[in-house]
């Protein structure tokens, strides 16, 4: 049986629907008004003075526009090589460091897993990570983005935590039974642990994406800039997309600029749904064990 609900449970009630719709805007509109900017030309644009609910002077020259330009088209494709190289080797180290930690008898290993963990919280800072790059003849390659970091200490313990939760006793029969630390983890700790190395994916994907400082540090060629550096001179150093086109493009500037917004932001809205289904569950396996 339902309470009654008095006239101050009402009004509250009504002041904390205004909060959330208040919010669900606030968070809405912006990406709504790169999408509909993404549309209008630029004209529309500056006359609107910030305030866009529909397209104005509805077209698609700004996609055109933005796909032709030689420098951002190679940077997406960049971005996309640093994905394919990076993702294998950062979930290899990841599931491999997590499995050492999470497993029990190893030699040393409280005083290996310090120092493991002593990484999260110091390093030796940029120049003398720069130095090793260049030692290591990475610098100005794609590898200085995907070696370096290959693995996070962090993700790893979200790992060892999901590797934790097995029963003991899978692994125990699974050894009784002559199998190899490698059988174990293909056979019973990888397919169990599904949600969390969806996650990791997730994780580590959308790091790489974002990414852009290990990049304006490591790259000098233009060319081999990730897509986000390409965005950075785009909307922080007022660098227009086409400069490269001349001066009759000017009137698409604006909307080119929200138009790469759009189109670097798409695939990462298209990746997560396939995700969500195990997000939670991962997450929550490093919410409730430490």
């Amino acid at each position: 049986m339902h309470k009654r609900k008095n006239a101050e449970d009402i009004i509250l009630d009504g002041i904390i629907y205004i909060i959330l719709i208040l919010l669900a805007l606030a968070t809405f509109y912006p990406m709504w008004y790169v999408l509909i900017a993404s549309f209008s030309s630029g004209t529309h644009i500056a006359a609107s003075g910030g305030l866009l609910l529909w397209p104005g002077d509805f077209n698609i020259e700004a996609y055109k526009l933005t796909f032709a330009h030689p420098l951002l088209i190679r940077s997406f494709c960049n971005s996309l090589a640093v994905l394919v190289l990076s993702l294998p080797i950062n979930i290899l180290l990841t599931v491999l460091c997590g499995y050492f930690m999470a497993s029990a008898g190893m030699v040393w290993k409280k005083y290996i897993v310090g120092i493991i963990m002593f990484t999260m919280f110091f390093s030796g800072g940029l120049i003398p990570k720069f130095l090793n790059v260049q030692d290591l003849g990475l610098y100005n390659s794609i590898w200085a983005l995907v070696l370096p970091g290959a693995m996070s200490v962090y993700n790893a313990i979200i790992c060892k935590t999901a590797i934790e939760g097995i029963p003991y006793s899978l692994v125990e029969s699974a050894y009784i039974d002559g199998a190899s630390d490698i059988a174990v983890m293909r056979k019973i700790i990888l397919p169990l642990i599904k949600p969390t190395m969806a996650v990791l994916l997730l994780y580590y994907g959308v790091s790489h994406w974002n990414a852009w400082f290990s990049a304006s540090i490591y790259i000098k060629d233009a060319e081999k800039l990730p897509i986000q550096n390409i965005l950075r001179a785009v909307l922080i150093s007022n660098t227009k997309l086409t400069e490269s086109f001349g001066d009759s493009y000017n009137a698409y500037a604006d909307a080119m600029q929200y138009a790469a917004i759009v189109i670097i932001t798409v695939p990462i809205m298209c990746v997560y749904p396939f995700l969500q289904k195990h997000f939670t569950k991962g997450v929550m396996i490093g919410a409730v064990k430490g």
